[in-house]
């Protein structure tokens, strides 16, 4: 069975990018082929031109997390300490990531202690040990409480931001991606269904309205339409405009004269916009609430992987 198809995407430094797409869209897969784990029929994932098996110094260039793998009976510190050695990298690096990911406290203790989210940030804190350019982290805000999510939050942001990094994160909390990414790659049945910025993935869709609610609602009606603009609902003092921006009404408004109680923009979030592009794209598909049977599943397909350049 094909896990990837045809999917070409580039992501850019200084951005947090988010993967996104149903189970069995081919994410996860994509992702250890872009590292080398997996060799695909076609194509190639580079960074900055250069593949991954061919990078001199990996760990110092590019920092993932695909799953947390580490030995139960060692220490958070020596679990990074063994990390250090076999990458010739200073030992001090183990305790400096260990602050940055917030594990100083709980260094001396065995990791098969841990809790998820504690196990994520340890994670994290072995991506970062090359203090690479790159990070490509696969669900990394599982496990994770909301204080935990909101520091993630920032800190990825801090690194693509203001320290130019290229951030890849693959995650299904959409909520928390609309938060935190600048652009985003949504894939389905192992191909690209759309990427982009969430302006631009709003626009793609169709998305997009303006609330505004006036004493005067009929005759500002009339003006609008008379700007071009479509009126789609008009319910006493509220009306609902298509074709235009919350400026544009404020304008025309301004304009005639016409007195404002309320004026905002109605625009789909990236839930919504994500149901919309992957319906019908499902690996599992559930029954419906009274047991009825529910959509057939998705066969996921794909055999070649051209994975986007960093």
């Amino acid at each position: 069975m094909r896990a990837v198809h045809d999917l070409s995407f580039t992501v850019e430094p200084g951005q947090v990018t988010g993967f996104l797409g149903p189970n069995g869209a081919g994410k996860t897969t994509t992702l250890r082929m872009a590292l080398g784990l997996i060799t695909p029929d076609a194509g190639s994932t580079t960074f900055d031109g250069v593949p991954y098996a061919d990078l001199p110094s990996p760990l110092r260039r590019v920092g993932a997390v695909l799953e947390t793998a580490f030995h139960p009976a060692r220490t958070g510190r020596n679990h990074l300490r063994v990390y250090c050695r076999a990458a010739g990298l200073p030992i001090e690096r183990a305790d400096q990531v260990l602050d940055q990911v917030g594990l100083t406290a709980a260094a001396g203790r065995k990791a098969g202690n841990y809790s998820l989210g504690m196990r994520q940030r340890l994670g994290l804190a072995t991506a970062l040990l090359g203090d690479p350019d790159v990070l490509v982290l696969d669900e990394p805000a599982n496990g994770l409480d909301p204080e935990g999510i909101q520091w993630l939050r920032g800190f990825l942001r801090h690194l693509a931001h203001d320290q130019g990094r290229t951030v890849l994160v693959s995650s299904h909390l959409l909520t928390e991606v609309e938060q935190t990414a600048d652009r985003v790659v949504i894939v389905g049945a192992g191909r690209l269904v759309r990427q982009g910025s969430m302006a631009e993935l709003r626009a793609g869709a169709g998305a997009g309205t303006v609330l505004v609610r006036s004493p005067e609602a009929p005759r500002l009606a009339e003006v609008l339409r008379g700007a071009g603009a479509t009126v789609l609902s008009a319910e006493g003092q509220e009306l609902t405009v298509g074709g235009s921006t919350t400026d544009d009404v404020g304008r025309h408004a301004f304009a005639a004269g016409v007195e404002l109680h309320e004026l905002r923009s109605n625009t789909s979030g990236l839930e919504e916009i994500y149901f919309r592009l992957t319906a019908g794209q499902e690996q599992y598909a559930a029954g419906s609430p009274a047991g009825g049977p529910g959509p057939d599943p998705a066969v996921a397909g794909a055999h070649a992987a051209q994975g986007g350049q960093s």
